[in-house]
């Protein structure tokens, strides 16, 4: 399974997943069409499936025109999301599977940024596609959600194997690793990756993917329970602490 990424708008990232044994595809939250149907044509490949990780316009905004060109394809999203995503036609809940060829995602429900969110983990490749409840030093605001919600997500994806390749949906990453910096500045392996992604978007490349790995190392929304971010709030309870982290973000 190949994985192609497409900058789209201002800073989203669509994901379109080739299979060139079958010469099919699958999208993960084509915020606009075009681009993906570009791309399709490009590779002589169908599109069978989109797939969905929540209901905000900026990841669904190109599921009617995809659609229009592929009606055979099947749009997945969360069960909480029914009614909310344009053309869904199954809706999943944790521990299900989505099967694309014989590539298998599993299902992860990981509210916080909305009620219905979930995300998809391909865990033969390591690759998890988890829209904006993980971002590469950073994580979604919450709209929808509680931070325990949030917290219990997080912690769910902090859980997968250190290799896991995360792909978030948005290009946020250096001003999440400037607010990272403000919290937790001591840190070595963040001041190291700041620098890293710093040259990385002076050169315009992107900096997603990242790894859980990286992540659990420098994104101060899994380090709750280190020192360092207890300090930074004064609080100790692991959901307090985030909480008081993702306001500051949101004030940032």
């Amino acid at each position: 399974m190949r994985i192609l990424q497409l900058p789209v708008l201002r800073d989203n990232y669509v994901y379109l997943l080739h299979d060139p044994e079958t010469a099919t595809a699958a999208v993960v939250d084509p915020a606009v069409a075009e681009p993906v149907l570009v791309k399709l044509a490009e590779l002589q490949a169908d599109l069978v499936a989109i797939l969905n990780t929540h209901h905000h316009h900026d990841h669904v905004g190109g599921n009617q025109e995809l659609l229009a060109r592929y009606p055979q394809a099947t749009v997945y999203a969360g069960e909480g999301d029914w009614g909310r995503i344009p053309g869904q036609t199954v809706g999943l809940a944790a521990g299900q599977t989505v099967h694309f060829n014989h590539h298998v995602a599993q299902v992860l429900f990981v509210p916080g940024h909305t009620r219905g969110h979930i995300a998809y983990y391909f865990p033969k490749s390591g690759d998890l596609f988890c829209g904006d409840t993980l971002f590469a030093g950073g994580c979604g605001r919450l709209f929808e959600g509680t931070p325990e919600q949030m917290l219990g997500s997080l912690d769910q994806l902090r859980q997968l194997p250190e290799s896991t390749r995360v792909w978030c949906a948005h290009e946020y990453t250096l001003n999440n690793l400037k607010f990272a910096l403000t919290v937790d500045g001591d840190n070595p392996h963040l001041q190291a990756r700041y620098r890293a992604v710093e040259a990385l978007r002076q050169a315009g490349s992107p900096t997603v993917p990242s790894s859980i790995g990286e992540e659990r190392l420098t994104n101060p929304f899994l380090r709750w329970d280190q020192p360092a971010l207890q300090a930074s709030t004064g609080i100790q309870e692991p959901v307090r602490v985030f909480a008081r982290l993702r306001g500051m973000k949101d004030h940032f």
